[in-house]
Order: structure tokens, then C-alpha cells, then sequence
């Protein structure tokens, strides 16, 4: 590495405290009650049930979710025996991984010891800590040896990584580079150099996924490794073969696939054609692989290749799997991580490359979307989608072959668990999706040739909640859709409405809209070509027409200038005094909604009791109880100023006409958000616990509030939703992603859901 990355590198790991890793306690320790239960004398109540029962401490402790990341430092990385001590970070930043990718709380342990039997003893000694093993960088034949035995002797998963890990992403890009080339797992030929742990794991689970045996050739550095040799240890004995042949070059002739897990520059440009048809190169030694992909493209055109580095397509990298794969096995409280579990995990990495890519997919590849094709045959590290493949796939691999402890009952419900690692809207956004696929409706999206709303309408059809109807140039959509691989079918899942094509449609509609804006300025030539030209119109004017259900518009230009759009057409609420945007944001502890964040800027006491009964009814309709804190500047009646004065005279009305609702106000933030802290100002405050409805005195405080906290906390925006129109229409911001696209539908579906029941009724 260069000079200065080294100094970044080193700057990272020192800066702004040492290391990678910290422990946070997930329970309250506040009081002396919270110390009575944490420790002494309440933790003698877990302890008794867990000597009682010790599957119990799955329960009663965090070991269900602790993986120890273990190594001796014989093997880190391409750095060799540097010792245990100088391979920490390594292994602090495995635990990382699991933290991030999955959840999973990690403990690095370094062991100083180079006795594989002692090495054992220590790591069989942690058992009862941990609910899983990852061993890391032991060198072979070593490893081999020290994961048999542990696999023996303890109840818990036991997973070499550099071994397993690798296996099973080649065993994935192995199963589409074939599925690519036309061939048969069964019929092809392999050649292999390295024959280390990570190349006969991969040999291993290959020939457990179907390929033969007697079709492996193994190189190593002494050259083939036939059955005349007798330098072999036991696992690489089984790959020897009965041959003349001594060198790699002899054995490449009709080769399939090239696996190399060696040294750089060992495949040379001029072999490469005596490699079989279309064939497969995973030539992945790191930092330099064993033949550069240009070198293959250049002499084999028909290859297809994959390296282990990040800046060619096709990185075969172990974090696709190991967390997720670990997930699985720690959620059904597995034994072991065994082959049929190692199997499903790579057929549900191969399966995902095989459906279109995600918009965080897209973003790793510099905004454009890879689809399933020779430079894209696996997924790439950041897919969110892996946990939600992987994890389950495991989970019901380990049930099925009996090494489950804790089954899963219900997949579809662990699915929406997972979601928690995935989309952090998912619990939030649940009781919508569940509401959309009993009744989904006609939505319409006015941006219809925005990647994002392509990616959103797909997952939109994937979840069953909306039929969606998109406008734009039909040839550009078409395009665009079969350029990033989506599924959808344009006969019969979705409409496309082409404003320059579809005049049946569109004819109609010019009338309805001058009449709309008639007496707004806007004349009747204008008026007209706003139906076929400003897309925010033009679904606007369809829904008023009835022939969609919702409508989303916005998501680039002007947001105001978009709602004025909506708004001209579709109108508020006959019992509504004015139109108010609530939008929530999901933090670390919790989901708060914010109102009103876009459209009012100084509300009168009325006003504010108007947005605030709206925007209790629509966390409602969340499965959300609201409890709603009014706030100022102010606390409880301590300031006479205009703003603490409105507060106060909204509460009135508020409880007026909502005396069930649990509201308080007008408090300070502080107060609204920490219980101990109102409880001092107002002891007698109807607010119980932590509110999460906010209701502010005007535009400014509401908006920057909202955009601090969602930037300071990393909060995720679902929102705005517009409160109090006419029918179901909202106004996407700029920054809006596939996924808030998704939320926002299923709002509105279930909005308009609503509306049909109140037209019913």
C-alpha cells in the first residue's frame, strides 16, 4: 500500500479512540432498582433457571447473539504467522462485520498458541460463553484438524471462515458462471492450484453440490498432486489422482473451470487456450490474482472471470456470507453449521444474483444497477437483500438435517424480522404492507422513468400491495426496466400511461383540469398543455377522474411547486380547515413523527389542534398509539409569549375533542422525550412514558427539528404524508429512495382503503 492510505489506515484504527470495537449494555441503568436487577441480588433469579435448564441462557443472556472470532495468527490474512497479538485487528474487524452485516454482537479472542492440541483445549474451554465459533486465520493442515475435533466436542457451531466462507461463494459464482456457459455441474472439468484450506473446502462443497471427483485435478506448490506422492496429508490425498502429468500446464487441456487460490501471475496468458469452451477463471489469490482479468478477456473472450478484488466485477468475498450464515444458525440455536446448511447458503447467494439488483446495489456500482450476466454472477457485499435470502435458507437447512434447537415456526414471520437489518422502516411500515396485499389499489406515479420508481414499483409488485400505473414515454420505460433487469411485465402487472400516445385517455381529461384552474390564472391553452406535460398534473388529474386510487408525484424539482400541482387538482378535506404534512423518522431507539414539517408557517391554536388529531389518526392507522407532546420554548404556562400562549389554547381544544388521546403540552422537547424529566415539571402530566408525536408551534421549529435529528442520529425519513386531502396524493421529496417510494405507497393504498370504507359506510 501507498504511504498515505498506510497513514489513513493507521489514523482509522488509532482515531478518535483505539480500535474497531465497544460493548454497549442493552438494558437501563439508571436507578438503584435498575443495579438491584442487573446484578445483585435479581441476577441470582437467571442464574437458578439457567443451572435448572442451560438451553435457558438462549433466554436469559446475550450468548444466543455472541459469536467469538478466535485465532492463533498463523495465517492472517496475506501478512503469514504474524502471531496472535498483531492479528487483533484483523479480528476486530471480522467482529465488525458480524455487528454490521448482521446484527451479531462479536468478541475477538487471540490465542498465543501454536499447538493445534492446546489451541483446542483453550477454545473448547469458552463453550459456555458463546453461541458460536468463528475460527480465523489458522494455518493448514492445522485448521483442519482444530475445527474437526471442535465440531466433536462442542454443542455450538463451530465455522472456519477462510475455509467455508470462501467455499461457499465460489460454490454460488460456480453455480451461475455454469448457468451462464450451458453447463452441467456433473460434466465439467476443474482444475485447481493452491490446494490449501480454502481450496479444499471449495473442492469439497463443489463435489457435495454434484461434481465429480474424478474430475478434480489439485496443484500445489511441489506441482499435481497424484496418488506417486507422499508429501500429502490426508485432506488433500482424497483430490490425488492417478496421472502423468506434473505440471499445470499439463492439466489444463479441456479444463472447465480454472480455481485459483494460490499465488499471483501462476496462470500464464498463453495457457489459457487449452482451457475448455467458454470457460469459468476464478483466479482468486489477493492482493494479485493469479491472471489479471484483462489478460483472460484479451485471449478468451468467451471466459468468464471472477477475482477476490473489489475493483474488478465478480469479487468473490466472504463477507456475502459468513454473517448471514451465522444469523441463521444462531436464530434456530444450531449445533453446527453443517454441509446441507453451507449448500442452501450458496444456492441462495446464486439465486439473488439471478433476480434485478437493489437500489444500495445500484449505488456500489456508481448509480447503474448490474444484471445477471458475466460481470455480475454474484452479488455484491452491500446487497441488503442477503441477510433475507441467506439467513432463512440456513435456518431451514439446519431444521431439516436436525441440528436445530429452536426451530422456527413461522418463516414468513422471521422474513419481516430480518427486515429489521434491512430496511429500518420495515416494523414501522408493517401493519401498511399487511393492509395493501389484502386490498391493493391503482396507484399512480407521475415519475414513472425515475430509476427509483422503477426499483420501488418492482418491490411494490414483489409485496403484492398496489397495481401500479406509470406515466411517461412507454419506450423509455420499457428500456430503462429491461436495462436493470427488472421482472416486471408491462401486459399485465403494470400500465403504462404515455401522455403523447394514449390520447383516449388523456382527451378527457383536459376539460376536468381547466375547470379545476380556471380561476386560478391558469388559461385553458396552458391548462391543456399541462395535462401532457407536467407529469405531477397528470396524475393528479387521473386520480380526480377515478381512474386510479392514490397517486404519488414529486421526487425531483420544486417540492412546493409539485404540491401546488396536487393540491389545485385534488383539493382538502370538506372537514378539513387546511392540508398539513406529518413525517416520521426511524432512529436507533425508536420511531418519532414530526407535524407539520412542510406547509404551514405560523398555524393559529386551532390549526395546530386540527394537524394534531390528523396526525394522531394516521399513527393509528401505523398500529401506533400516539402519545402527543405539544411543544415551545415554553413549560407548562412558564412563558406568556404568543407561541407558549397558542400551545396552551391548542391543548384545550385538542382535549375537547379528543378526551381519550393522551397529550400533554406545551413542554419543553426534553420533557417530551424523557418521562423522569416531566415528572419533575408536571408530576401529574396524562403524558405516560416517551411521546412520540410532536406537535410544534410553527414551519421553522418543526422542519429543523426533523432534518437535525434525522441527520444527527441517522435517522431514516418516511414522509411527508400529506394530512387532510381530498383523496389520497403525496408529494415525494428529492431525497427520496426506492424504498420511502414503497412506504408512501402503501400509505396511500391504505388511505384509500379507507376512504372506499368511509364512502361504503
Amino acid at each position: 500500500m501507498d504511504e498515505d492510505f498506510r497513514r489513513a489506515a493507521l489514523d482509522y484504527h488509532r482515531f478518535p479512540r483505539p480500535g474497531k470495537l465497544a460493548i454497549e449494555p442493552t438494558k437501563r441503568m439508571a436507578t438503584q432498582r435498575d443495579l438491584a436487577l442487573a446484578y445483585s441480588p435479581g441476577v441470582a433469579a437467571a442464574c437458578e433457571e439457567i443451572a435448572a435448564n442451560p438451553d435457558a441462557a438462549w433466554d436469559y443472556t446475550a450468548r444466543g447473539n455472541v459469536v467469538a472470532v478466535i485465532s492463533n495468527g498463523t495465517a492472517v490474512l496475506g501478512l503469514g504467522a504474524i502471531g496472535a497479538l498483531a492479528g487483533k485487528p484483523v479480528m476486530e474487524g471480522k467482529a465488525v462485520l458480524f455487528k454490521k452485516f448482521a446484527g451479531i454482537d462479536s468478541i475477538d479472542i487471540e490465542v498465543e498458541e501454536r499447538d493445534p492440541q492446546k489451541l483446542i483445549e483453550v477454545i473448547a474451554a469458552l463453550e459456555p460463553s458463546f453461541g458460536a465459533i468463528n475460527l480465523e486465520d489458522i494455518k493448514a493442515p492445522e485448521c483442519f484438524e482444530v475445527e474437526r475435533v471442535l465440531r466433536e466436542r462442542m454443542r455450538i457451531p463451530v465455522f472456519h471462515d477462510d475455509q467455508h466462507g470462501t467455499a461457499i461463494i465460489v460454490a454460488a459464482a460456480v453455480r451461475n458462471g455454469l448457468v451462464l456457459q450451458g453447463k452441467r455441474i456433473e460434466e465439467v472439468k476443474l482444475v485447481n492450484t493452491g490446494g490449501g484450506a480454502a481450496a479444499l473446502a471449495c473442492l469439497d462443497l463443489l463435489v457435495e453440490m454434484g461434481l465429480r471427483r474424478e474430475n478434480v485435478t489439485v496443484c500445489d506448490i511441489n506441482g499435481v498432486v497424484h496418488t506417486g506422492r507422499n508429501d500429502l496429508d490426508p485432506y488433500k490425498a482424497k483430490y490425488a489422482r492417478e496421472t502423468a502429468a506434473r505440471t499445470l500446464e499439463e492439466v489444463l487441456e479441456g479444463a472447465d473451470i480454472f480455481l485459483g487460490l494460490s499465488a499471483p501471475r501462476v496462470l500464464k496468458p498463453e495457457w489459457l487456450g487449452k482451457l475448455a469452451p467458454k470457460p469459468l477463471v476464478l483466479a482468486l489469490a489477493n492482493p494479485e490474482p493469479e491472471i489479471l482479468p484483462e489478460a483472460v478477456r484479451a485471449a478468451r473472450p468467451d471466459a468468464i472471470v471472477a477475482t477476490g478484488r473489489s475493483d474488478y466485477p465478480n469479487q468473490v468475498n466472504n463477507v456475502l456470507c459468513f454473517p448471514f450464515i451465522f444469523r441463521g444458525a444462531l436464530d434456530v440455536g444450531a449445533t453446527a453449521i453443517n454441509e446441507a446448511m453451507k449448500v442452501a447458503a450458496a444456492d441462495a447467494i446464486a439465486a439473488l444474483a439471478r433476480v434485478e439488483a437493489s437500489e444500495v446495489v445500484a449505488a456500489a456500482y456508481g448509480g447503474h444497477a448490474p444484471v445477471f450476466g458475466p460481470d455480475y454472477i454474484i452479488p455484491r457485499a452491500f446487497d441488503p437483500r442477503l441477510i433475507l435470502e441467506i439467513a432463512p435458507a440456513v435456518a431451514r437447512a439446519a431444521m431439516e438435517t436436525g441440528v436445530a434447537r429452536r426451530p422456527i415456526a413461522d418463516f414468513a414471520a422471521y422474513r419481516r424480522e430480518l427486515e429489521r437489518f434491512v430496511f429500518r422502516s420495515g416494523y414501522l411500515m408493517r401493519p401498511m404492507f399487511e393492509a395493501g396485499r389484502q386490498a391493493p389499489r391503482r396507484v399512480a406515479y407521475a415519475e414513472g422513468e425515475d430509476e427509483r420508481t422503477l426499483r420501488a414499483v418492482q418491490t411494490v409488485l414483489d409485496e403484492g400491495i398496489a397495481e401500479p400505473v406509470l406515466i411517461g414515454r412507454r419506450e423509455v420505460i420499457e428500456a430503462r426496466a429491461r436495462a436493470m433487469g427488472l421482472r416486471m411485465d408491462f401486459s399485465q402487472s403494470v400500465e403504462i400511461l404515455d401522455p403523447n400516445l394514449d390520447r383516449a385517455v388523456f382527451e378527457p381529461l383536459i376539460s376536468l383540469y381547466q375547470k379545476k384552474v380556471a380561476r386560478r390564472g391558469v388559461p385553458p391553452e396552458a391548462a391543456a398543455r399541462r395535462v401532457g406535460t407536467r407529469a405531477a398534473v397528470t396524475a393528479a388529474v387521473l386520480l380526480e377522474a377515478g381512474l386510479v386510487d392514490a397517486a404519488l408525484v414529486g421526487g425531483s424539482g420544486n417540492w412546493m411547486r409539485q404540491w401546488h400541482y396536487a393540491y389545485d387538482v385534488i383539493g382538502k378535506r370538506e372537514d378539513a380547515g387546511r392540508v398539513y404534512a406529518l413525517s416520521a423518522v426511524i432512529i436507533p431507539t425508536g420511531t418519532l413523527f414530526f407535524v407539520d414539517t412542510h406547509l404551514l408557517v405560523e398555524p393559529s391554536a386551532e390549526q395546530i389542534a386540527e394537524m394534531t388529531l390528523l396526525a394522531a389518526e394516521q399513527v393509528h392507522a401505523f398500529g401506533i398509539t400516539p402519545k402527543v407532546a405539544l411543544l415551545s420554548h415554553s413549560s407548562f404556562g412558564a412563558s406568556h409569549a404568543p407561541t407558549a400562549r397558542t400551545m396552551r389554547a391548542a391543548l384545550g381544544l385538542i382535549r375537547e375533542r379528543a378526551p381519550g388521546l393522551e397529550v400533554d403540552g406545551e413542554m419543553h422537547a426534553d420533557a417530551a422525550l424523557v418521562p423522569a424529566i416531566r415528572a419533575r415539571a408536571v408530576p401529574e402530566s396524562t403524558l405516560s412514558d416517551t411521546a412520540n408525536l410532536l406537535v410544534f408551534p410553527n414551519l421553522d421549529s418543526a422542519n429543523i427539528s426533523f432534518n437535525l435529528l434525522k441527520a444527527a442520529a441517522d435517522g431514516l425519513q418516511v414522509g411527508p404524508i400529506l394530512l387532510g386531502m381530498r383523496k389520497p396524493i403525496h408529494v415525494l421529496v428529492p431525497s427520496v429512495t426506492a424504498r420511502g417510494i414503497v412506504n408512501l405507497t402503501a400509505v396511500a393504498v391504505h388511505q384509500a382503503n379507507a376512504l372506499r370504507e368511509e364512502w361504503a359506510g
